[in-house]
């Protein structure tokens, strides 16, 4: 049988939440609405959120408060070359510049020396505005260091949802512990971490795509929110835009339960993920390396290939698996940089393998197989 390349962890759960929303015949924004923001405050700890229609939308207003009201001055906003390819149609409408930043070739994020080279190289007369952070693959940077350069920071959390998480502790191990049977390394690891983002996220604004294939999913949508008061009045302004700005209950209906699921989604993406991990071990080709510990979600497992990527997906096809390029709908799988080159390399050799939870475990062993005999 054959393995796509991904599968939205949609369940009965989810689908009943969203049958219950039609059935009240009010799926426009309303109470669900404020529901989901509410659900995610719990988690999240914001001070003020927006659902939204679209990650387009929030990375616009998001932009809209951080550039100066100056018509007759140039301004550019920093983004990665790894970056969705609607951020330049948002930045055109917005009469902004993109600024492109390379990545490394073991992380595919920006850091503080790579977002610095990239300003130096910015056109005279251009003042940086911005730097969108986004969280390629799961992987979440060092976004201290970047807002240690004194330009307001967007960080887009859309991949990388839960990466603060620690495994929730199942009950054997409970009462291993409770026993004296587990190791105290072992039961430190098992802890699962309050989650604190105001200690992790260092940027102005957040932004949590809800789209079909970002971590958490509510058919489209996003999430703008502000970890405090201050950063949160700006988004105030937006409180009274117009519905078809905002996110439909039945959207937002979906979206509570996947928020309510999420520790248990993520806890098997790293689970399977951790398996295909130690089946490329034996291979040539490489993983990327989280520059912080334990700061990958599971939101994706990638290889960056020694071989040709055409002929590494027709294998696969041989074998009834789908995978595909690591980069489809970036900038750089565009074709659009030119000052990028690590960026445009990785674009063309990174290859993306299924790990979503719904994965059966005789699924899982196929792609392992499959990733150990890669040509």
């Amino acid at each position: 049988m054959k393995i796509d390349i991904y599968s939205p962890t949609i369940r009965r759960k989810d689908m009943d939440a969203v049958l219950t929303a039609m059935v009240e015949e009010k799926i426009g924004p309303g109470d669900r609405n404020k529901l989901l923001i509410q659900t995610a405050k719990e988690q999240l700890h914001f001070d003020y959120a927006l659902a939204l229609r679209s990650p387009a939308v929030a990375l616009q207003f998001a932009l809209k408060t951080l550039r100066k009201p100056d018509p007759g001055l140039q301004q550019g906003v920093v983004i990665s070359a790894l970056s969705p390819r609607y951020y330049l149609q948002v930045l055109q409408d917005l009469q902004l510049t993109p600024v492109y930043c390379d990545v490394t070739y073991d992380f595919p994020c920006m850091n503080r020396e790579l977002i610095e080279n990239a300003i130096a190289k910015k056109p005279d007369g251009l003042e940086i505005c911005a730097v969108v952070l986004h969280h390629t693959l799961g992987f979440a940077p060092d976004a201290a260091s970047a807002a240690e350069l004194g330009i307001p920071v967007i960080e887009d959390i859309s991949q990388s949802f839960g990466y603060w998480l620690k495994p929730e502790i199942k009950k054997d191990d409970e009462a291993a512990s409770q026993g004296g049977k587990q190791s105290d390394q072992n039961k430190n690891s098992l802890q699962p971490l309050t989650p604190d983002p105001q200690s992790l996220f260092k940027g102005v604004y957040f932004i949590l795509g809800l789209e079909e294939r970002d971590m958490l999913t509510s058919g489209g949508g996003a999430l703008l929110f502000a970890m405090n008061r201050k950063d949160a009045l700006s988004l105030r302004a937006f409180a009274g835009i117009a519905d078809e700005y905002c996110l439909p209950d039945i959207n937002c209906a979906l979206a509570v339960v996947q928020f309510k699921e999420a520790q248990k989604n993520i806890d098997r993406r790293r689970g399977i993920a951790e398996v295909y991990k130690q089946a490329a071990l034996r291979t040539r080709h490489k993983c990327f390396i989280p520059v912080m510990e334990n700061s990958d979600c599971g939101y994706s497992f990638s290889l960056i290939l020694e071989t040709g990527l055409k002929d590494v997906i027709a294998y696969a096809r041989k074998k009834e698996i789908i995978i595909e390029n690591a980069f489809t709908g970036t900038i750089a799988a565009a074709g659009l940089t030119d000052n990028c080159p690590v960026s445009n390399s990785l674009a063309l050799r990174t290859v993306l393998f299924p790990i979503y939870p719904r994965l059966r475990s005789h699924d899982v062993e196929r792609i392992t197989r499959l990733i150990m005999t890669l040509p």
